[in-house]
């Protein structure tokens, strides 16, 4: 008798610690911001660390089309199936509901037959590129829990980027390339994310994985895997948690780098599902996505476990004493120390750094000027290039100018380069990559090779040419060496055989 309970003591405990593991993985434990305990003082709060719930953050976005008149249906169009010329019976006209295929059928409740999708207008105007650029704005800072997925409802595109925006889509980054040909047509070799190791986390890779033919019917989806990439930390089934957590903790890059305010689509060549396009029937070539997935939370720097959605934007219910919409600021009469963002250590409940009530703050010598005024510089420190003011503000602490930050504005927020003060980051070796083969010269401009322009080289200089560009069949963005042969025979070898740079902390702790 005794042995059948103790193994059913046995099994009830595995299964409880199986739960728990479970739990740490969920990204939803860090989802109280305080809690009444007694101390020798009596009742009292514990302050912790808190976060939102992950949800589904396709409900909250607002999309936009580059070109605007991109979508099918105005004028109707008659579609062909890419695998079968001969098959035309696809009709898309914007007038008619049930042959309408507007953007908001990217996001809609999926499972329905036939299924809904967004739909572009064919590639009509080849050789000219059929580029679209699909733009998710949130109007909020938030952070990525899962996986971002792409279901296409044609054949999944030969060329396309995605990049991610931190500044509210002022600049962008790319996040990942994809091609059928990664060295065609990004000059970079082709990755996967298994690839990718915890000092190679932040590197931008191309990936060939995601842009099969028409021959894959089924591979429909395009992803860029987050999961995996927290995997790197917290172990494959994400079970440990707390190391990832602490990355995310001390290694500011890594946080921002899962985080966004807006999303960018570029689509860049269609499926054609051959090595030639075929001119007779362009009405076989076009984009249609029938579903996207973002999956995360609204970034509150620790300080607020809900989020709230009111008047078409997303807001942090801020708790600690913070405020703004991501909690990013102390409230007005509690400024008594810098603010700080919480922190996810110790696990699990992290520390909650609140805000304290102004008469707990600093002191304020009482040399006060005839207007009443003290100056108390000496008890800041500001930063002179950093700070508005070599005098402290009304509060006591540092007036940063615009990009600066920290208790002195000594530091630069993302986006911005320390020198002599904090100036916007044109480039990096990170993020904010050069493109096309471009050079980043002292992180304010990139230098460009023939045939490319634009902030990042990211464009082909014939699309600002009279025609656009239409120099033959497959013809776009002409490669960087093409009018170089010579060094192109030179530094094709070296660049198939160096390692990729090295972006993360020297230091990082193993997950497993």
């Amino acid at each position: 008798m005794r042995f059948p309970v103790l193994l059913t003591l046995q099994a009830i405990w595995g299964s409880l610690c199986h739960a728990m593991q479970h739990y740490q993985a969920t990204w939803g434990h860090y989802d109280m911001c305080k809690s009444q305990v007694y101390t020798d003082e009596g009742l009292t709060w514990d302050y912790m660390a808190c976060q939102p719930e992950a949800a589904d953050m396709t409900k909250f976005l607002k999309v936009t089309l580059d070109p605007p008149n991109i979508t099918c249906g105005d004028p109707p169009e008659t579609y062909c199936a890419l695998e079968n010329p001969y098959m035309c019976n696809n009709e898309c006209d914007a007038n008619t509901d049930e042959l309408a295929h507007p953007p908001e059928l990217m996001f809609d409740t999926e499972g329905r037959n036939p299924s809904t999708f967004w739909q572009s207008s064919s590639w009509k105007w080849y050789p000219k590129k059929l580029l679209v650029n699909i733009t998710l704005s949130w109007n909020k800072t938030i952070e990525l829990t899962d996986d971002i997925i792409i279901t296409f409802e044609s054949g999944r595109p030969e060329q396309m980027v995605l990049e991610k925006s931190l500044d509210y889509g002022r600049s962008w980054q790319p996040y990942q390339f994809y091609a059928t040909d990664c060295l065609e047509a990004f000059t970079m070799e082709a990755k996967t994310v298994q690839d990718i190791t915890q000092n190679t986390l932040l590197d931008i890779i191309c990936t060939e994985e995601y842009s099969r033919g028409y021959v894959w019917k089924n591979d429909k989806t395009v992803r860029f895997e987050i999961k995996d990439r927290f995997a790197l930390f917290a172990g494959p089934r994400l079970h440990n948690m707390a190391s990832l957590y602490g990355q995310l903790d001390t290694t500011k890059n890594l946080r921002d780098f899962f985080t966004v305010t807006d999303l960018r689509i570029r689509l860049m060549r269609p499926a054609t599902g051959a090595t030639m396009v075929d001119e007779s029937n362009l009405s076989r070539y076009f984009y249609a996505i029938s579903d996207i997935k973002v999956h995360g939370r609204c970034k509150c720097n620790l300080h607020a476990n809900s989020c709230v959605f009111d008047k078409d934007k997303l807001a942090c219910e801020c708790e600690h004493n913070t405020t703004g919409p991501d909690c990013g600021r102390c409230k007005r009469s509690y400024q008594g120390r810098a603010w700080s963002a919480g922190s996810y250590l110790p696990i699990p409940k992290g520390t909650a750094n609140i805000c304290i009530a102004n008469s707990i703050g600093p002191v304020i010598r009482q040399n006060v000027s005839s207007l009443g005024v003290a100056n108390r510089n000496q008890d800041c420190n500001c930063n002179p290039f950093g700070s508005d003011s070599d005098r402290c503000n009304d509060t006591g602490f540092c007036k940063c100018k615009e990009g600066a930050t920290g208790p002195k504005c000594h530091e630069c927020l993302p986006g911005y380069l320390w020198d002599n003060g904090c100036k916007s980051r044109v480039c990096d070796n990170e993020m904010l990559r050069c493109q096309n083969g471009g050079a980043c010269l002292n992180n304010l401009r990139c230098q460009c090779p023939s045939g490319f322009t634009g902030l990042l080289c990211e464009k082909a200089q014939c699309e600002n040419e009279a025609g656009g560009c239409s120099g033959g069949p497959d013809s776009g963005a002409p490669s960087a060496l093409a009018h170089h042969p010579a060094l192109a025979a030179l530094l094709l070898p070296l660049a198939l055989t160096l390692a990729p740079v090295l972006l993360g902390e020297a230091c990082w702790a193993s997950s497993v």
